[in-house]
């Protein structure tokens, strides 16, 4: 990613924390406005957006809970910060009394916390979390245990037990899922000695959403062996990181692309199609373009898509595909 210039690193730091925010949120039901949090986001990294979507004091608080665990990652763990990261999660609801949760900003209050399915006479515990009594002590076992016993472990093997341990602990009334996540961004962070993001960790487990509850769930109704717990968990990381290298690739293809033709005079229309033909996936094309295709994307007329794309041929930027008359597409031609 050095060798693409600082302007697209960023934005690929920027897509990949984005994601990692959207996805951890997923993963408990919830949807997020990308736009909203994209921006707070940018604002943060100081990455230029063209956007004009208004922040909001969720996007806010979840964009700097996300900088705070990747950017800030030489800082240590301290009960003041994990209150601070709940508090994030749910801005302005703290000391409210129209909301339900109560304990913002502090840990759980002293009712069983279970995790409980299906019927309400005949209830599946999937999870309970250990007495409120004595987690003040537990919690403070665990911040001394992540700050400095931990780092005789190999980082991953490290972030892996941080998970476990953490979501097990379940020290809030909620959040607890998301916060686990934001930590272990944090100790993968510590690991690699960056702020750096390409990959996204919580993307991965989203894929994997009902394994990743099954596995908590056998390992925490366990013994003390967590082995099948970090198999799942590296598995996953795994996945995460060969996400992540397509996508570098996709971007490296795209910045090539771009400085062998950057001296090609092109208008809004074609810059646009091959813009999108290059991204690729949801966002492209499968199989290629064709006119009416262009004609759509474009916003142009039949006839200036059928005279854009033949000048995009004569400069080299796309190919014609085998097939004619109207079922002719055409793709990026890479060498």
């Amino acid at each position: 990613m050095g060798s693409i210039g600082d302007e697209h690193s960023q934005q690929s730091m920027l897509d990949a924390l984005l994601q990692n925010i959207i996805t951890s949120s997923a993963i408990e039901g919830e949807a997020l406005n990308a736009a909203s949090v994209r921006s707070s986001l940018a604002r943060r990294l100081g990455v230029a957006e063209s956007t004009t979507v208004r922040h909001t004091p969720r996007s806010e608080g979840l964009a700097e809970l996300m900088v705070d665990a990747t950017r800030h990652n030489s800082q240590p763990l301290t009960l003041e910060r994990l209150l601070h990261w709940h508090d994030l999660l749910f801005p302005g609801q703290k000391d409210s009394l129209s909301t339900a949760l109560t304990n913002v900003g502090a840990l759980r209050g002293d009712e069983p916390m279970q995790v409980v399915s299906r019927r309400l006479d005949r209830p599946t515990v999937h999870f309970e979390a250990p007495p409120r009594t004595g987690l003040e002590r537990e919690l403070s076992l665990f911040i001394e245990w992540f700050n400095i016993e931990s780092k005789t472990l190999d980082p991953l093997i490290r972030a892996g037990v941080a998970h476990l341990w953490f979501v097990t602990l379940h020290p809030f009334d909620d959040g607890n899922g998301r916060l686990t996540r934001a930590l272990t961004d944090l100790a993968l962070a510590q690991g690699e000695h960056q702020a750096i993001r390409f990959y996204a960790m919580s993307a991965s487990i989203l894929d994997k959403r009902q394994s990743y509850f099954q596995i908590l769930e056998r390992t925490q109704k366990g013994m003390l062996d967590v082995t099948e717990w970090l198999v799942w968990f590296l598995e996953t990381l795994l996945a995460a990181l060969n996400q992540a290298m397509v996508e570098i690739d996709q971007v490296l293809m795209k910045t090539r692309f771009w400085q062998t033709h950057r001296s090609k005079p092109l208008s809004a229309e074609q810059l646009k199609v091959i813009n999108r033909l290059l991204d690729g996936g949801p966002k492209g094309f499968e199989g290629g373009i064709s006119a009416t295709q262009y004609q759509a994307v474009a916003k142009v007329s039949k006839a200036t898509a059928t005279r854009h794309l033949a000048d995009l041929l004569d400069k080299g930027l796309l190919r014609r595909l085998p097939g004619g008359g109207r079922s002719t597409r055409y793709e990026i031609a890479e060498d």
